[in-house]
């Protein structure tokens, strides 16, 4: 079932507020006296206050209300920010997303587990409000109902009062918005003094057309809230109404605050004045008029204002000094759009086919060996990779997002574990792309909590090894030769290498004999069942952690290493592609079957002309520019035949050096054929156990070419040296040995 659009948007733009409230909420621990932090907390509660009781959402506007109450002391200088209150709001935060999610369901009643944690969430926040807050009530259409209309469109009005004046357009109701849900909710924030109904639209009855709305309100609300929180409550109807908002009497400094509290827009000093409440509506066009009246020089409008004596001196200077700021920090504005990611999703296909459809079309150019064709050819190409970027662009985000969700893990465990942990993010901006972000969050959950689990000491363990009582975790990302590098490191234990071989051994996953470089020690951690945990508990202990963190970066053509030193902490290494769709490859030909190597892989290519005997160290290695590269042939690996050539052995072939890392590998292929833009297709589950090939390809020709996996075969090959298979230069790679 399709959700309403105006629910659509409720839904998240709720999340993203109720993601940006934790965040908020935890940047407070650490600094809580940041008063933007307390402000930008207060309206983003109050807006999803708002846009809740716009939808009917009795039970989201009733418990948010409390919580508003209790950030409107802090943002007053009431409450101080403490490590209970932390807490609580957290709570607050987490139960108002449960409350969404029920009205969201057909505005579903609680059940009652939802109704006890409601109940005790608000007792606890009346004790910061001094026990005396009474709930507001949530049927306010009756109140609505029962005021009593006067004269407030004369204007007649007391200064105490805010006068609100509405104009709604005849397609609001069209548009999905109840003119007095807005009104209904607008007594939530204040007293309604006098709400005064205009018929000045109403056409005959002839003419009236039931679908639309023809109805003005003047409205007198007694509130304490400020001219923002009243234009918020207007939030989604504003495109659909002209709305006047009449300030109370104010005093200079009130107006200066607001004048500072203005978000940062490019507002010309007119409307900076009206929003601020310094100036109205009608004193503004009153003004405007007298500007254009000058008939030598117009006056500036900062002037005529206050020759007016409509407004002070010193609030004009504040306006002329915000605008000034907003100026010199905006250069340029940047604009945001939403984009269903199944459309996007659906571009990227296209444009994945346009690519494959260009290389056949280039193909059949270089056979007709048609010049003009050919260059014609060439500009499309360029103009293809051109488009294939720009759409890969628009799907990049930054990891940082990601990042941030995992402070209130940290905050959470440690303090459940009783351990003092701070975290730091390193690369935040760094982006890759967003299918790859989506994956890649549980696999990160997994280390973050093994890192705080296993790794980071208690603070008395921490003393007792001279190290800092507070514990860090650390969560960083790079780009590094096409791929990006995600570390989770932690300054904690570190790996015993003594208690992963006796747990091995208990288990049966290495022999008694076996000798086992540091290295693979250290990934036995990542084998099914795995754990050296004493007890099982609600963190870890079960053995199913690890295993399906290798297992999911694998699934995204990943790789996962991990680096410890006993006593001084652990590091986990993960590598991903920044894309999972289409890649920069080299193509090469193996007998009559042909690869992709990724190009950003490729360290350089060697052709069989460039190739000497004396280039062979032995059969497995080469000796370039001092340096001995490791080097394997894939035939041997996948089984192909090579059709037998006169040449001597070895002079033959050509040798890509691909890198993964540090590490230096080359491939003996047969044929160079250049760059190739690569629409990276899955194998699908008959495939799965096939190790060193990470999807497909459908060539210009029609043809199937399988992508390369670098890093699997770069530690394949270190695999073959640690267990000294490579001794004899004529013993071939076993061929099942990757595909099982």
């Amino acid at each position: 079932m399709t959700m309403d659009p105006g629910l659509q948007a409720f839904s998240e733009e709720s999340c993203e507020m109720l993601e940006e409230i934790e965040n908020i909420l935890l940047k407070l621990e650490d600094d809580p006296d940041d008063s933007s932090l307390i402000n930008e907390l207060f309206r983003s509660v109050h807006t999803i206050k708002g846009a809740a009781g716009l939808f009917g959402f009795d039970n989201v506007v009733s418990f948010t209300h409390v919580t508003e109450s209790v950030m409107m002391k802090v943002r007053d200088g009431e409450l101080a920010v403490t490590s209970d209150l932390l807490n609580l709001l957290l709570s607050c935060r987490d139960h108002i997303m449960v409350l969404v999610d029920i009205a969201l369901l057909d505005n579903a009643a609680l059940d009652a587990e939802t109704r006890q944690t409601d109940g005790q969430l608000s007792e606890k926040l009346n004790v910061f409000l001094g026990g005396d807050l009474k709930l507001m009530e949530t049927e306010t259409a009756k109140e609505v109902a029962d005021v009593p209309e006067s004269d407030a469109s004369s204007g007649n009005m007391q200064n105490s009062n805010w006068h609100i004046s509405l104009r709604f357009k005849e397609n609001v109701l069209c548009d999905g918005m109840d003119p007095l849900s807005f009104i209904r909710y607008l007594s939530t924030i204040g007293d309604i003094e006098s709400l005064t109904t205009l018929y000045e639209s109403l056409p005959p009855p002839a003419q009236m057309n039931p679908e639309s709305c023809y109805l003005g309100f003047e409205i007198s609300l007694r509130s304490e809230a400020k001219k923002e929180e009243i234009e918020e409550v207007f939030e989604f109807v504003q495109e659909d109404c002209v709305i006047h908002i009449l300030p109370p009497h104010s005093h200079v400094d009130q107006f200066i605050q607001l004048i500072e509290e203005l978000p940062e827009e490019n507002l010309k000093l007119g409307e900076i004045l009206k929003l601020s409440g310094a100036l109205t509506e009608r004193e503004l066009q009153e003004a405007l008029t007298e500007q254009a009246s000058g008939e030598v020089e117009q006056p500036l409008i900062g002037d005529v204002v206050t020759a007016q004596h409509v407004v002070e001196t010193e609030v004009v200077n504040a306006a002329v000094e915000k605008q000034k700021q907003v100026k010199a920090s905006k250069a340029r504005e940047s604009q945001l759009i939403r984009v269903n990611a199944e459309k996007l999703e659906t571009l990227i296909n296209l444009i994945g086919e346009l690519v494959i459809s260009g290389a056949h079309t280039s193909l059949l150019a270089k056979k007709s060996k048609d010049l003009k064709l050919l260059e014609s050819i060439g500009q499309m190409s360029q103009q293809v990779e051109e488009i294939r970027n720009a759409a890969l662009g628009l799907r990049m985000v930054q990891i940082g997002e990601t990042f941030n969700k995992f402070r209130r893990v940290v905050r959470e465990l440690s303090k459940d574990l009783g351990k003092e942990i701070n975290l730091v993010i390193e690369g935040a901006d760094t982006e890759l792309d967003k299918s790859v972000v989506d994956k890649i969050g549980d696999p990160l959950m997994h280390l973050v909590r093994n890192s705080i689990d296993h790794g980071i000491e208690a603070s008395e363990q921490r003393t007792a090894k001279n190290k800092p009582v507070v514990g860090e975790l650390k969560l960083s990302a790079r780009h590094e030769s096409g791929s990006i590098v995600i570390e989770i490191s932690d300054d904690g234990n570190g790996l015993n290498k003594e208690k992963i071989l006796t747990k091995a051994l208990e288990k049966g996953l290495i022999a008694d004999n076996q000798s086992l470089t540091e290295a693979e020690i250290h990934n036995l951690i990542f084998k099914p069942g795995f754990s050296t945990a004493a007890t099982v508990s609600n963190i870890s202990g079960r053995g199913v952690g690890m295993d399906v963190v290798r297992t999911n970066i694998e699934s995204l053509r990943g790789q996962v290493e991990v680096h410890s030193v006993a006593g001084s902490g652990s590091v986990f290494s993960i590598r991903l592609p920044l894309t999972l769709a289409i890649i920069d490859g080299f193509l090469v030909r193996v007998g009559h079957q042909s690869f992709i190597i990724p190009l950003d892989l490729i360290e350089e290519c060697i052709s069989s002309q460039d190739i000497t005997q004396s280039l062979y160290k032995d059969g497995n290695t080469i000796e370039l520019r001092g340096k001995v590269i490791p080097v394997i042939r894939l035939a041997d690996i996948y089984g192909i035949q090579v059709e037998s050539n006169e040449k001597p052995n070895n002079l033959n072939d050509n040798i890509v050096i691909t890198h993964y890392g540090s590490k230096l590998v080359g491939l003996i292929v047969d044929e160079l054929l250049g760059e190739y833009q690569t629409v990276i297709k899955p194998l699908g589950k008959i495939f799965q156990n096939l190790r060193g090939i990470s999807g497909a390809t459908i060539l210009g020709s029609g043809e199937v070419g399988l992508i390369i996996e670098v890093p699997t075969l770069a530690n394949y090959v270190q695999e073959l040296q640690q267990n000294s298979f490579m001794a004899n230069s004529e013993q071939q790679v076993n061929s099942s040995s990757l595909l099982h």
